[in-house]
């Protein structure tokens, strides 16, 4: 755990503004308006930022030798009219906190959390522990989160060169997929796995639908991954199969639920948790693509034995996702986080081999051999070579 320096004045970085500073040129027509103004003015000109332009300022608060969540330094608050919350979900400006007695608060996002510098596309996320400031006055539900807690770990991809956070703080990772409509992708959710493993996540694929395919022609794939150690749970929401094994698994536990749109997300939640009532819609026959129903990331607290949802665990519904681009992941890495891939890496002819083209190979001589799935190093090599996903 990270250990927290004494309260203090920090020097914290600032995003860029959007303006840009001027250097003022016009002094020939200020002299012929007002020559007298020009007395006074700097002979010198410093070419650094300064005032609104300056990407660092002094702010009070603490700092810490590791954080995970996304900012170099935890903000003073005022504890007297704080309460600590975790975020249902994220609506735009606004998020929702469910505080420890059960109230739900609708939040804005302090500003000054907004304008430091971090590589997040959004400052809070589905997931996040969070303290919000609370107005005692106030006639609704309404607060001010003031600092978000270092996450545990994320599910995270790369949208538009910032880092985009899928959710945070939890224990599993529901990659669920559909044998038809739309098809399977095994990258994908190759890379769903890779993100997983990464922050020490566990991954669940999920294979639903397969009450419309023949179960014999999934077990090739499906085998692959088993035998690498990741569990397969093969689903159907009409027939109930597999429902069973998945509300073992979420008992006790915070799992983000995550795949394509139109794989069936929506429609295993509500038969995990009865009740839940979340918006499905068929599969566009034009295109095979899902429709998006589920617009936001929402945490979903489950019901306990005892009829709250103190030990319930939580479920996190997420929005349908067509690409995944790997976060924080070097070329070299990759082989790193396939694991059959990982024995072979030290015994290739060349120290920096990329495993695609080299020769004398070793990694290349276990596809032909058979010990490494051929499907699987074509995942590999697309991950290690094309900029599109890296």
């Amino acid at each position: 755990m990270a250990k927290k320096k004494n309260k203090s004045k920090i020097r914290a970085n600032f995003r860029k503004r959007q303006n840009t500073r001027v250097r003022k040129t016009d002094f020939t027509k200020d002299f012929k308006d007002d020559a007298e103004s020009l007395e006074n003015t700097v002979s010198g000109e410093r070419l650094s930022g300064k005032g609104n332009l300056s990407r660092k300022r002094t702010v009070i608060g603490t700092t810490s030798d590791q954080t995970e969540s996304g900012f170099e330094v935890d903000l003073d608050i005022d504890s007297e009219h704080s309460r600590p919350g975790r975020v249902l979900s994220v609506h735009g400006l606004n998020s929702f906190v469910k505080v420890e007695d059960g109230s739900v608060y609708e939040c804005t996002v302090r500003g000054i959390l907004k304008s430091l510098a971090t590589d997040l596309q959004h400052v809070v996320v589905a997931g996040d522990f969070v303290t919000i400031e609370i107005d005692p006055d106030a006639e609704e539900n309404w607060g001010v989160i003031v600092r978000v807690n270092a996450r545990r770990n994320q599910i995270s991809r790369t949208s538009r060169k910032r880092q985009q956070i899928i959710a945070a703080n939890i224990d599993l990772a529901f990659i669920v997929s559909s044998a038809v409509e739309p098809a399977l992708k095994p990258n994908l959710i190759d890379r769903f796995i890779i993100s997983a493993e990464k922050s020490n996540i566990q991954p669940i694929i999920i294979i639903n639908k397969i009450d419309q395919v023949n179960l014999i022609d999934l077990q090739p794939l499906a085998g692959v991954w088993s035998q690498l150690g990741y569990p397969v749970v093969m689903t159907s929401t009409i027939t109930g199969e597999g429902i069973g094994r998945l509300r073992e698994l979420v008992v006790g536990r915070d799992c983000v639920v995550a795949g394509q749109s139109g794989v069936g997300k929506s429609s295993i939640l509500n038969s995990i948790e009865p009740g839940l009532a979340l918006r499905v819609s068929q599969v566009s026959q034009e295109n095979q693509k899902g429709r998006h129903t589920t617009t936001a990331a929402r945490l979903i607290p489950l019901a306990s034995k005892n009829g709250d949802d103190s030990d319930g665990g939580h479920l996190i519904d997420t929005p349908g996702i067509r690409s995944f681009q790997l976060w924080d992941v070097i070329p070299e890495e990759v082989a790193g986080y396939f694991r059959e891939i990982r024995p072979f890496i030290n015994d290739c002819r060349f120290p920096d081999c990329t495993h695609t083209h080299e020769e004398d190979c070793s990694v290349k001589w276990a596809v032909a051999d058979g010990k490494i799935d051929a499907r699987r190093y074509e995942s590999y090599c697309q991950m290690r070579i094309n900029d599109e996903y890296l």
